[in-house]
């Protein structure tokens, strides 16, 4: 299993998806939310004003920050979260069809064709791993694929994303 690091994807207001604005041409201070899953953006501007104080005005964008996640059903974690992708041919978020190249003790290059599973392993870190075709069948290796993944967003937020899983089921199902 590789681990890749990857950049830092916080604010910095130190939240998600909570962004500072002070204009003072537009008389406009605030925090600006955006949410964005599966496609899908919204965002609300929450005001100092509105608000009494700046620290105030954040601790109400956290509040609809996590509102809008739960709208639009993305798990509340401080982690990237992918939803679809229409790129993905395979149809489950975090698996994919590829071919590996090894070596063999020959010294011939050989290919493999796997269902290759990812997931982020921690802050900066992301898992890899991947499952047989030749080994397992295209059914098996796909199912067990696909369970690999949900396990890896159990232990990343608690459960399976229900929002990304509603889809890939019939899939899954079929093979």
């Amino acid at each position: 299993m590789k681990e890749i690091r990857i950049g830092s994807h916080m604010a910095k207001s130190g939240h998600k998806g909570i962004s500072r604005i002070d204009s003072e041409q537009k008389k406009m201070h605030g925090w600006y939310v955006r949410v964005r899953f599966n496609n899908e953006t919204r965002s609300k501007f929450v005001t100092d004003r509105q608000h009494g104080s700046k620290e105030a005005a954040l601790k109400a964008a956290v509040e609809v920050r996590d509102e809008l996640e739960r709208e639009l059903g993305k798990p509340r974690t401080d982690w990237v979260v992918v939803g679809s992708n229409p790129r993905n041919r395979v149809g489950v978020a975090g698996v994919r069809r590829a071919v590996k190249k090894y070596k063999g003790k020959d010294g011939k290059v050989y290919e493999n064709e796997v269902y290759e599973v990812s997931w982020n392993a921690g802050r900066e870190k992301k898992g890899r791993t991947s499952v047989s075709i030749r080994k397992y069948g295209e059914a098996r290796a796909f199912r067990m694929a696909c369970a690999i993944r949900r396990e890896k967003e159990r232990q990343m937020y608690g459960e399976p994303v229900a929002a990304k899983w509603a889809g890939a089921l019939s899939k899954v199902c079929a093979a």
